[in-house]
Parts: structure tokens; C-alpha cells; sequence
């Protein structure tokens, strides 16, 4: 679609587009991993004010859902319980 498409809205109306993430979303879903690696708590980050203050309730939720964040907090979650283990033995 063309700029004057896009701007006067003319052209295909019932095209719809998938939302595609922007770099806000990449910027705070890696500030979610960053900081999950460094020990904190999902629970803590999700309530940081740096998180509040620049995402929705919806938008931190739909972080929960990037594959990202889900391999980050899976494979933390794995790798703490594996140290966990090697430690008592």
C-alpha cells in the first residue's frame, strides 16, 4: 500500500495486517530477560516501575507470551533447578 493509500485511506479497506512488535516491545521484552537472568523474580519485574511506566497491564502481559521471555524464564527456571541439585549432592 502506498503512502497516499495509507494516509487518505484509500485502497484495500478490508486488508487486515498483522501486528507486527515494535521496538518498545523488543526493548521491554529484553529488559525482562536481561533481568530474569540476573536472579530477580518474574513477579518482581513485572511489578518494577521501569516496566509500569512504559507498558500497559496488557502490554506486560502480552510480554508473557514472546517466545523469548517464555524460553528466558524456562530455561532460568531449569538451570536454577539443576544448581539446586549439584549443590546438595
Amino acid at each position: 500500500m502506498g503512502f497516499f493509500s495509507k494516509l487518505f485511506g484509500t485502497g484495500d479497506e478490508t486488508r487486515t495486517e498483522t501486528p507486527r512488535s515494535t521496538s518498545k516491545d523488543d526493548a521491554l521484552a529484553a529488559y525482562v530477560v536481561r533481568e530474569h537472568k540476573q536472579g530477580r523474580s518474574l513477579e518482581d519485574i513485572l511489578d518494577d516501575p521501569y516496566l509500569k511506566n512504559r507498558a500497559t497491564d496488557e502490554q506486560r502481559l502480552r510480554l508473557l507470551e514472546r517466545p523469548e521471555v517464555i524460553r528466558a524464564v524456562g530455561e532460568h527456571t531449569a538451570a536454577t533447578a539443576a544448581e539446586n541439585v549439584r549443590s546438595t549432592t
